[in-house]
């Protein structure tokens, strides 16, 4: 018959996210970080007022997202043809027949799940950067936030346009507007809001901040 699994151990053990080999959990200081022995992908690394600089850094994506939905996004002038496009005018071009979900899939791919995914981050670390208890679904807010992560997709939308540009550059006279800016600085945003966030020290966090 096989033995029951010993689960004593379990908190001592974290796993690569990257290869899934298994590490026991050492005490990392702040500034330092802990990498896998096998890939050396960071496991841990703690920061100094990471959690302020991570909240601070979603705010920001917030910020550029609003505007980079109604700000134009770019111009294209063909001879005596301009036009000005807007993201939320590239959502809503596909809204009528079977299009449709196509304008949906959009709109949630480089809007929705982007701003749903910085929000919950918001929810998750507001109460703690305060040195308060977690709020009550912060846990489910946070695994939200990881399972929304590979669907967001503005960095895409960006190269996207860029590859575009490159193809249209030639027949036609293209202005990029504040909007295509503002999309480019939320990408680098977002890269650094992810680079601060030690998953291992939110967890660790929630675990020891009594659920309000």
């Amino acid at each position: 018959m096989q033995g029951k699994i010993d689960t004593s151990q379990l908190d001592r053990l974290i796993a690569c996210p990257k290869c899934d080999v298994l590490h026991e959990i050492c005490e990392v200081s702040e500034g330092e970080k802990a990498c896998c022995r096998q890939c050396g992908a960071v496991l841990i690394q703690p920061g100094e007022n990471a959690f302020v600089r991570v909240i601070t850094l979603a705010l920001t994506v917030l910020i550029l997202m609003l505007g980079a939905i109604f700000f134009p996004f770019l111009r294209l002038q063909a001879g005596q043809i301009e036009h000005h496009s807007s993201v939320f005018d590239a959502i809503t071009a596909f809204s009528s027949g079977l299009m449709l979900p196509l304008s949906f899939a959009v709109a949630a791919l480089i809007v929705f799940i982007p701003i749903a995914r910085v929000v919950a981050i918001i929810y998750t670390l507001w109460p703690l950067m305060r040195g308060q208890p977690a709020y009550r679904h912060a846990p489910h807010a946070m695994r939200m936030a990881e399972a929304l992560k590979p669907w967001s997709m503005a960095e895409i939308f960006v190269i996207g346009v860029a590859v575009a540009l490159v193809k249209v550059g030639g027949i036609a006279h293209v202005t990029l507007g504040p909007a295509f800016w503002a999309f480019s600085a939320l990408v680098i945003v977002v890269v650094l809001q992810d680079t601060f966030m030690c998953k291992w020290t939110i967890w660790k966090s929630l675990e020891n901040k009594q659920i309000s």
